[in-house]
């Protein structure tokens, strides 16, 4: 039996009725076996200001980076917002990433949804540039780019779309199957 996977989801969109975080709580109910989904909310950190990280860091940006710590895998969930991440993604991101590191060496996988034709495929190439610089090992396949979102959630926010729903499977599947193959498993 392999050895289990705990994964760290979180979503890019503060909007209360947001596609992606409907998209993160799908992923906890596609999880395959052996693996599960934590959930954290990045709405607390504050703007990431030097001074006030020299100070110590803020008790939410402490939880954030225990939690990445604590994780096996990551699971980013993101809109896209002009063409890119959105700011609450990056300055998450940033504020985790100093002293130390928290996202060294995790593996890692993205998805999003949009009511676009694109469903977050930019946003998601340049979370693949910010993996490079900060020494994440993101996976490939499948992409899950939840295009017309509006058409593919009801209104209680459930990811009805088949296609949809074994995309985001098939990937959590990949993400458990790339986190076992670099922990030589």
């Amino acid at each position: 039996m392999p050895h289990p996977i705990h994964v760290l989801g979180f979503s890019g969109s503060l909007r209360k009725g947001s596609y992606n975080a409907a998209l993160l709580r799908a992923a906890g109910d596609l999880l395959p076996e052996g693996v599960t989904l934590e959930t954290f909310d990045i709405a607390p950190i504050p703007l990431y200001n030097q001074d006030v990280e020299q100070a110590g860091h803020p008790q939410a940006v402490t939880r954030f980076k225990e939690r990445i710590d604590a994780a096996d895998a990551l699971l980013i969930v993101t809109p896209e917002y002009n063409y890119s991440i959105p700011g609450v993604l990056k300055n998450a991101i940033d504020w985790a990433s100093r002293n130390p590191n928290s996202f060294n060496g995790k593996p890692i996988a993205f998805m999003g949804a949009s009511m676009g034709m694109l469903g977050s495929a930019r946003a998601q190439y340049h979370l693949r540039q910010v993996c490079v610089y900060l020494n994440m090992y993101p996976i490939n396949k499948p992409e899950v780019l939840v295009a017309s979102a509006h058409e593919k959630f009801d209104a209680e926010g459930i990811l009805t779309d088949e296609m949809s729903r074994s995309l985001v499977s098939s990937l959590l599947q990949s993400l458990a199957d790339w986190t076992r193959r670099l922990r030589g498993e």
